[in-house]
């Protein structure tokens, strides 16, 4: 693998630089790019101000509460070309992202090119030999937004005058479409691709259990036909050997772009997080038992009724993520689990474990049953609560009344009607029937391969079961009334993060396990674990535990999840405490203010070429 020079950006190169990020979801949260764009965002504006700025597509729903348009000034090369493409009859916003750091963005309305598609296709296919359909409506947006990146860097350049050394990363190949032209027409700035995961690298993943094994033989060309994606497959690949600098985020993604892309990355840029948002100075302990407790609350709505179980001795584990099974990983996680809920029963263990499958499903409605359960709960507080106003205010008039000091029978303090609403409200709460899995009615039930595996296995949440599963087809936020809390707070109240991806370029939710203080489990398959692997030699210390799945069989790679998920339940309350001080330690370690260097060393290498 080619390695990055040691050197570093300095103010100077800055200076005399001006550096421009391209991608799709700039202002326009799809996937894991946001959040990469987003939280590195803080780290690189303080080093290069006004010389950094975002392009990106123009999502009317999406920029009103976070972007706040600017005039453009004679002084700024980039409102230079945004007024240059006003003036042309182009649509263009220019304004500052309102995230931390607040860099400029210029977001372009694809509608001011789509009426020259065809002309933009047929140039395509007769500079690079690219065919698109006509009927694939988010490719043509795409190429819509590529030719207006590419408007915009040969103004950017017109402008420039070679003044500066101009930097133009792209991420993804949604960003890219308009890089092969760049080169096509020399236009002097120095491009740098990023593949955060190979477009025909996620398909083959999900559909071949031995895709590791396969890859050294497949034909790319062959599987893009497949699965009816080689136009976009060319583009990528297009994107990739056209740029000056190419870059993937792991060395895991790093082979499957040698075999399906046809070029060995020059850079690896790994993706660190933004402490700040997770900061919680020494308080994180405290948010851990605040956020636990919210948890709890769902809990016993959702169980309760049904029987209970210690929560002194509850641990709460979760996975979360897009909804592919076997990427992700859920396949391994569910054998795991049971295997778990086996050996727990076996020794006859009094702890529990519920574990949380956080992803997004279709589904109809919520599951009414679930939300009758915890509106009657609600109620039942309700009572209690009056019930001890009542007891109390009576309690001391009866108290300072009398001389003796003996206690006085409390029952008779409450009222008939308050007993009586205690008796039906507790009555109508409690059933006989088992906790529901899902907390949704799906779409596909009966084809949902989570619900299926666990209909098999018979882990339905019986009594009996160490292990009780919660699937939540949907993502978690505050308006969601089951839970009554944020995703961030949710993590910060588990125990234990699971994600022993098969297919995962780098990896997010381990990383924001990591910097709230909850220990995680990742595989040597994903991004970050490979990472882990070789720069953190005491990460099981940490409390980053590493399944490795990389030519390994699914059962031992399941045995090996099923003990460290075993031996965490098995630790003691100091133990675990202990624990997070050191995993939320670790979180420096993959901070951006650590990390970004390895984007520095790639704009340094990009300086030292040639533009044309």
């Amino acid at each position: 693998m080619p390695k990055a020079t040691s050197k570093r950006l300095t103010k100077s190169q800055t200076n005399n630089a001006l550096l421009v990020e391209i991608a799709w979801e700039v202002l326009n949260q799809v996937g894991g790019i946001y959040t990469v764009i987003r939280s590195k965002v803080p780290t690189v504006v303080p080093k290069w101000g006004s010389h950094y700025c975002l392009l990106g597509p123009y999502m009317p729903g999406n920029v009103a509460a976070e972007f706040e348009p600017i005039d453009v000034s004679s002084s700024d090369p980039y409102g230079k070309v945004v007024q240059k493409m006003r003036d042309a009859g182009y649509v263009v916003h220019y304004g500052v992202w309102l995230v931390s750091g607040r860099p400029k963005a210029v977001l372009f309305d694809l509608g001011s090119v789509i009426h020259r598609l065809g002309d933009i296709k047929y140039l395509l296919w007769e500079h690079h030999g690219i065919s698109t359909p006509s009927d694939d409506f988010l490719l043509n947006d795409v190429l819509a937004f590529g030719e207006m990146v590419k408007i915009f860097l040969t103004e950017l350049a017109e402008v420039n005058k070679g003044q500066k050394e101009l930097i133009a990363h792209f991420h993804e190949w949604m960003a890219a479409t308009g890089l092969p032209g760049l080169r096509r027409d020399k236009v002097k700035v120095k491009t740098i691709f990023t593949t955060h995961a190979t477009l025909l690298g996620r398909y083959l993943a999900m559909n071949d259990p031995q895709f590791y094994d396969h890859l050294p033989f497949m034909d790319w060309q062959k599987e893009a036909q497949h699965f009816n994606i080689e136009s976009n497959v060319m583009i990528e690949r297009a994107a990739a050997h056209g740029a000056h600098i190419f870059s993937t985020v792991s060395e895991v993604t790093a082979a499957e772009c040698r075999q399906l892309l046809g070029r060995n990355p020059d850079v690896i840029l790994p993706n660190g997080i933004n402490n700040q948002r997770f900061e919680a100075l020494h308080e994180f302990q405290n948010l851990h038992l605040e956020n636990k407790n919210k948890i709890h609350s769902f809990t016993m709505s959702h169980f309760f009724s049904s029987y209970t179980f210690d929560l002194d001795k509850t641990l709460y584990f979760f996975t979360s993520g897009r909804y592919e099974y076997l990427n992700k990983g859920y396949d391994l996680t569910l054998e795991a689990l049971a295997r778990l809920n086996h050996r727990l029963q076996t020794e006859k263990s009094d702890l529990t474990v519920v574990m949380f499958f956080i992803t997004k499903r279709p589904y109809y409605s919520m599951n009414p049953e679930i939300l009758q359960s915890r509106a009657l709960l609600e109620e039942f507080r309700h009572t209690i609560d009056a019930i001890q106003r009542q007891v109390g205010e009576r309690m001391l008039f009866e108290a300072v009344s009398h001389k003796d000091t003996k206690m006085p029978e409390l029952n008779k303090f409450v009222d008939d009607y308050w007993k009586l609403r205690f008796r039906r409200t507790l009555q109508s709460w409690k059933s006989d029937s088992l906790p529901p899995v899902i907390t949704h009615n799906l779409h596909d039930d009966s084809g949902d391969e989570i619900l299926n595996f666990l209909r098999t296995s018979n882990m339905v949440n019986n009594k009996h079961d160490r292990v009780k599963v919660v699937y939540h087809p949907d993502f978690i936020n505050y308006t969601n009334p089951l839970f009554s809390m944020d995703y961030g707070q949710f993590v910060r109240g588990c125990h234990l993060g699971v994600f022993p991806s098969y297919y995962e370029p780098w990896g997010y939710t381990p990383l924001e396990c990591i910097a709230s203080g909850v220990p995680t489990i990742t595989s040597d398959l994903a991004g970050f674990g490979d990472y882990v692997q070789e720069n953190v030699p005491d990460h099981d210390r940490r409390g980053i535990y590493l399944v490795r799945r990389n030519q390994k069989s699914f059962d031992e790679a399941a045995g090996q999840l099923a003990n460290k998920m075993y031996n965490y339940v098995r630790l003691s309350r100091r133990d675990r405490i202990d624990l997070r001080n050191r995993t939320e330690s670790s979180s420096t370690l993959f901070d951006w203010s650590n990390l970004v260097k390895y984007y520095e060393q790639a704009y340094v290498q990009a300086m030292q070429m040639d533009a044309d």
